[in-house]
């Protein structure tokens, strides 16, 4: 990279700690959210549109999916259409999004900018608070070369940074760990429901799970809020059945088997049919919960 300049796009509750984490490291962070008050307690500069930052030699999207990065960056491509930008210019995709349809997005970039413009994804993984202290891993599928040139900015953000392969393989990496992330939470959350309605209590069970062969950074990370039931949001929970359609999808394309995955988004599906997407994933304790009640008043009815 010739500058220390990036534009970045959605900040959220991820988004905006990594870009203020940017803008520490000594880069000038130009940025686009919907919302002003994003703004508040960022020293970032503020574009008035996605279009602002076609200049930039790399532009960054931090949002919840494909299709909303798509209607952010509709003026963007309309501009480079009739300007083309530099040759080089990176799309850095940092969202959890389909390993194919990021493909495809590639080849839109590509089409919009008359081939100056490549897509790289970089996922993350370490929540709100990996990204507010600058310690996410980040997966990223790209060339050795887009990886070698990207890895210091991405540095700002994350400390374990590792190139996957090419174009895709960020987000198959990224699906792989929700495959886990969100597996591990659902059975902490069952263990959880079972050692209490059994008269255990929970926070005893996780210390005693964390010193064996269960411990886990899950554990250490979402067992405190799902032993003390708080599921204000860190990140909606509704998310990670998205996300565990983006794992049965690629396992389908190379005919792998994913049956934890299948149970998962079945009961990530019952989540937000009960209403709790919005809440923390740790909310996935109140939805078997739930389950129970409906089980156990099937039961009395018999």
């Amino acid at each position: 990279m010739t500058s220390k300049r990036v534009g970045f796009v959605g900040l959220g509750l991820m988004g905006a700690p990594m870009a203020s984490n940017i803008a520490k490291a000594g880069w000038k962070v130009t940025a686009w959210n919907r919302s002003g008050a994003a703004f508040d307690h960022l020293t970032v500069q503020r574009a008035a549109s996605v279009a602002e930052l076609r200049n930039e030699e790399v532009i960054i999207f931090m949002l919840p999916d494909l299709p909303y990065i798509e209607e952010a960056a509709a003026d963007l491509f309309e501009s480079w259409r009739s300007n083309p930008p530099r040759p080089g210019t990176t799309v850095v995709i940092m969202s959890s999004v389909s390993p194919t349809a990021v493909q495809q997005f590639g080849e839109t970039v590509q089409q919009a900018s008359g081939g100056n413009a490549v897509v790289v994804d970089a996922p993350v993984s370490g929540g709100t608070a990996g990204a507010q202290s600058g310690t996410l891993a980040i997966m990223v599928g790209a060339t050795q070369s887009q990886f070698e040139e990207l890895k210091p900015l991405l540095e700002t953000m994350g400390t374990t940074v590792r190139l996957m392969g090419p174009l895709g393989s960020g987000s198959l990496a990224k699906a792989c760990n929700q495959l886990i992330v969100g597996t591990t939470t659902a059975a902490l959350a069952e263990a959880a429901e079972l050692a209490e309605r059994s008269g255990m209590d929970v926070e005893a069970l996780y210390e005693v799970l964390s010193g064996g062969l269960a411990g886990s950074k899950v554990l250490d990370n979402v067992g405190p809020r799902l032993s003390a039931k708080n599921y204000a949001p860190t990140g909606p929970a509704k998310f990670m059945h998205k996300d565990l359609g983006f794992v049965l999808t690629s396992a389908d394309a190379v005919g792998s088997a994913v049956p934890m995955a299948s149970a998962a988004i079945d009961l990530y599906a019952e989540l937000k049919r009960q209403g709790l997407g919005d809440q923390d994933l740790a909310v996935v304790r109140q939805t078997i919960a739930n389950l129970s009640q409906i089980s156990s008043a099937s039961a009395g009815t018999n």
